[in-house]
């Protein structure tokens, strides 16, 4: 029934260049894009909000390449994901750091900020498609075929990345004070 609801906004925005439509699709997926950003930018709320607005602004201008071949779900994080790896190649030729700027940021906060800024900090230490990967699949609560889709890996490596970053955090997590006594 979700599939169909999204379908029918989709067919309205394209034949009719429904704003209302799209405006429901925003509604309905706007808070879930965020999420998946945060977790991305290690907690940064006003570059996951800037990411976010430019994913809607390209699913908005490209919604007639939508062919339904997969969930509405999936098409847009896929633009997501795309919208946040242009980010990281550009910050990357801007910066002219070895490592990205988000990382930096998130390691140069606060020792003691919470669990959350914990976390953020274990995800920071992730390469990037190892985050990607944990951040879809325990975050978002999305299926390894659904990561699959979206990042264009074939489903082991969606499972390798998954285990490798698991265990990464693990170690990571153990090493600043949680669990493992």
């Amino acid at each position: 029934m979700r599939q169909l609801d999204d379908l029918s906004l989709v067919a309205q925005v394209v034949a009719f260049h429904s704003a209302k439509a799209f405006e429901q699709l925003v509604r309905k997926y706007q808070s879930p894009v965020r999420h998946l950003f945060l977790h991305l930018t290690c907690g940064d709320s006003e570059l996951s909000d800037d990411l976010a607005q430019d994913t809607f602004i390209k699913a908005y201008t490209g919604i007639a390449s939508f062919k339904n071949l997969s969930d509405f779900s999936t098409w847009l994080y896929r633009i997501a994901y795309n919208v946040f790896y242009d980010y990281l190649r550009t910050r990357k030729e801007t910066d002219d750091l070895d490592t990205r700027q988000v990382d930096a940021q998130c390691q140069t906060q606060q020792q003691d900020v919470g669990r959350q800024m914990d976390i953020y900090r274990a995800l920071s230490t992730l390469k990037e498609a190892e985050r990607t990967c944990i951040t879809l699949f325990y975050m978002e609560d999305l299926s390894i075929e659904k990561i699959a889709g979206i990042t264009g890996y074939p489903a082991g490596t969606v499972k390798s990345h998954l285990s490798r970053g698991k265990e990464k955090l693990a170690t990571y997590l153990k090493q600043n004070g949680y669990g493992g006594n």
